[in-house]
Order: structure tokens, then C-alpha cells, then sequence
């Protein structure tokens, strides 16, 4: 059925060293929260998001002090090996700051306009102009990014205007959607006659409600080809925060539309950043759009597993497996798509561990006291006594060294699992 829906954009947009749309893998974006004028601290988050997977990362320009920060961050992050594109996130004077500090524009790798807080009345044209025209210069691509809450209040009032007069008006909520909609289409043929190229666009509109963002962006999608940029803006906290980025980006991802994500969540008082980041990897990969660390298969426990033993387990190595991930990254192509299961009793443990790359099915309340690992479908060894989580750690980095190492045996999926090429002869 999904054939008949749009599809990801054919347009492709090079944003530094990533490319989005035409084909290429839907990109992971995050955003920082420091004062970008605190050159250190935003050093540090944005090498912390990069390190977590964060392919780009969207910095505030706010102030002519933030503006001449973003040259000496691009460089100090350029000094540490941090190569992740920085995109400058502009509202209200940002034709001031592209003009008044040129080496901005110069450090970034793509603008981002807010059509509906570029100015307003006869400012609005020469400002969103002058913004153009910087990405021209500097030839750098621009996502027009329309929010429902900064909505142009001249245009949702001459919508609101023209629907009112109809024979019969539509719902407000319909003309909201609309209303973004057109934004973002007018301000992108605009950049176009001002002479930058459609493949430098790319197009959003965020609001906070999933079935408003479902709907506007199948919309968007059927009228456009520009790469679009998918987010549920004011996402929350918690759970709240991930099951609705979830709900509302797992629908258009499967139907094909949305060529970069960013999950908007709000982090706790003083809480890690990189979590949006770890959220939106999890969505391409448990979707099968994309794979970026093993996968962890665990029970979720019942009264068979009254101990706590496999949720601690479970935890380390899941743990464990994303944070050697920087290093595996580069020495073990391809580890990215292992599967490991921790399983917590007899009842599905030994059948999931047997469809894992790597598993271990630990004993149930009651059971006997013992793991029987499998490798590749077959049981390898049995683990006993005090030391199973650090013995089984042990197993799979072996398994990781033995089998993504350059130069080992190719591999082959198998349903859930990749078994050696010469075990399905």
C-alpha cells in the first residue's frame, strides 16, 4: 500500500560532509542548549552529541557576540577532530548577523530561517533577502523551517480571512495546517528567484501535536520535492517527549517521507543532552531504516524472573556495546548490525538467544544456576558462578574481533541473525 504514498525526496542536499535526500540514509540531527557566546561549553556539547552519532548539529545564533563565536567553535571543534557539520539556527535579526559577521556564515554548514520571524510588513522581503543572499555567497544550503508557533501573523491572518469568507468555512485547525504548508512553499520559491538553488532547500514544519504533524507533512510531501526535515517541536519531557517523537515520526518514516530527524526532548535539570540523539537512532534502527549500535534483545521479566540479575546484565551490555561503539565504529565495519539477546528464563530464553548473533539465556527463579551461551544459532559454552556478566562481555568482544574484523569471512543475514556464508552451503 505504501507505494502509492510519497516518497523521500530525489533532491539531494549537501549539508558539509552529509548528504540528505536523493537516496541517502535519513540523517540524525540534535541541537544544542548552551549559550553558543560560551565558546567552551558549547566545544563540549557539540563533540558530546557528535560522539553519541549526531550527524549534524544546530547551534542558536542569537547575538552578534553568538555570531562571532561560531568561527572559533568551528575551529576548536576542527583542532579535536570533530568534523560534524554546525548549522546556524537564526530568528528576527539574523540578516544582521550574516551581514555583520561574515566569518558566521563562512563556519557554517547550513542556515536555518524561521520564515515567520524574519520581519514583518516591508522589512520582510529585504530581511529573508539579505539571509538568501548570504547562503548564496557563502554557498551554503538553507532549511526554511516554519514552526506552529511562530507562524507568519500575517499570512494565518489573511488565510483565516479568506476561509471565513466561504461558503463554508473549514475547521481553524485545517487553515493552521495550511498555513504552514504555504509558508514554507512561498518562502522557498522566494529563495529560488532570489537565485538559490533548489538543491540547497530543505523544508520543515514543526508543530507539537502528532496527528497535526502527520497530516501536514503527507501534505507537504505530495506537494514538494525538497528533502524534509522531520521533529515534533515541543516533544516534553520523559516518556511523554519519546513515545510521541515516536508515534508521529514512526507513521511518516514508514510511508517514506522525511529525510533527516531530530527529536525535540526536554532534557531533565541538568540532564544529558545526547539523549534526543540516542532516541532518534533508536527509531530509524528498531524500524529497520538504518543500524547504528548492536541491537539488545531482553525479556521484560516476569514472575519466572523474580532476581534482577538479567535487567542488570541487560543493562551493561547494552551499555557497553554504544559506548565502544566510537571505537568499533571505524575498526569492525558492519558491527553495528549485530543482534545480542540477554534473555531472563528457559521459556524464550534459549529460542532468542538462538536467533541472535550472540546470546545468553540466564536462569529463571527456581532454574538451575546456569547460562548456556549461543553463537551463530549453536550453544558455544555454559557459564557459571559470580563472574557470568564479566565471562559473557568477554565472549562478545571475541565475537566482535572474530567476525567484523577487516579481512573476516563474509557474512550473510538469516532472518534476525548473520550466520557464516559457509553454514547455508
Amino acid at each position: 500500500m505504501f507505494d502509492t504514498l510519497p516518497r523521500r525526496s530525489s533532491r539531494q542536499v549537501k549539508v558539509g560532509t552529509v548528504r540528505i535526500g536523493g537516496g541517502a540514509p535519513v540523517m540524525v540531527q540534535s541541537m544544542t542548549n548552551t549559550d553558543t557566546e560560551d565558546v567552551a561549553a558549547t566545544v563540549a556539547q557539540v563533540a558530546a552529541l557528535a560522539r553519541a552519532g549526531s550527524e549534524v548539529v544546530r547551534i542558536t545564533v542569537n547575538t552578534l557576540a553568538a555570531a562571532r563565536a561560531v568561527p572559533v567553535i568551528r575551529a576548536a571543534l576542527d583542532a579535536q577532530g570533530v568534523a560534524v557539520p554546525l548549522v546556524g539556527d537564526f530568528h528576527f535579526n539574523g540578516h544582521k548577523l550574516l551581514t555583520e559577521v561574515p566569518d558566521c556564515a563562512a563556519a557554517l554548514a547550513k542556515l536555518r530561517i524561521n520564515p515567520g520571524n524574519v520581519g514583518h510588513g516591508a522589512k520582510r522581503d529585504d530581511q529573508f533577502g539579505a539571509m538568501i543572499e548570504a547562503a548564496i555567497r557563502f554557498d551554503k544550503p538553507v532549511r526554511i523551517g516554519v514552526n506552529w508557533g511562530s507562524l507568519d501573523p500575517e499570512l494565518i491572518a489573511r488565510m483565516m480571512d479568506e476561509n471565513a469568507a466561504r461558503p463554508q468555512p473549514l475547521d481553524a485547525d485545517l487553515v493552521m495546517r495550511e498555513a504552514l504548508i504555504v509558508s514554507a512553499l512561498d518562502s522557498a520559491a522566494k529563495a529560488e528567484a532570489l537565485g538559490l538553488a533548489g538543491d540547497k532547500i530543505v523544508l520543515s514544519c514543526k508543530v507539537s501535536a502528532v496527528q497535526d504533524l502527520i497530516a501536514v507533512y503527507r501534505s507537504l510531501a505530495a506537494r514538494c520535492d525538497y528533502p524534509l526535515h522531520l521533529g515534533l517541536t515541543e516533544a516534553g519531557m520523559g516518556s511523554k517527549g519519546i513515545v510521541a517523537s515516536t508515534a508521529a515520526l514512526a507513521v511518516l518514516l514508514q510511508e517514506g517521507i522525511g529525510d533527516t530527524i531530530r527529536i525535540s526532548l526536554t532534557p531533565e535539570p541538568n540532564g544529558d543532552r545526547t539523549r534526543e540523539v540516542v532516541v532518534a537512532q533508536e527509531i530509524l534502527q528498531t524500524m529497520g531504516l538504518r543500524s547504528f549500535t548492536p541491537m539488545v534483545a531482553a525479556c521484560p521479566g516476569c514472575g519466572r524472573t523474580t532476581s534482577t540479575y538479567f535487567q542488570e546484565l541487560a543493562e551493561k551490555i547494552q551499555s557497553y556495546l554504544r559506548a565502544q561503539m566510537p571505537v568499533w565504529r571505524s575498526a569492525y565495519p558492519g558491527v553495528e548490525d549485530m543482534h545480542v539477546a540477554v534473555m531472563g528464563c528457559v521459556v524464550n530464553g534459549p529460542g532468542e538467544s538462538k536467533l541472535a548473533d550472540i546470546g545468553i539465556s540466564l536462569p529463571g527463579s527456581g532454574e538451575r544456576p546456569v547460562a548456556p551461551v549461543y553463537v551463530d544459532g549453536e550453544k558455544a559454552v555454559t557459564l557459571k558462578g559470580d563472574r557470568i556478566a564479566e565471562e559473557f562481555q568477554a565472549l562478545v568482544d571475541d565475537y566482535v574481533k572474530k567476525n567484523f574484523a577487516p579481512g573476516a569471512a563474509p557474512r550473510v543475514r538469516s532472518r534476525k541473525k548473520e550466520i557464516p556464508i559457509k553454514a547455508v552451503a
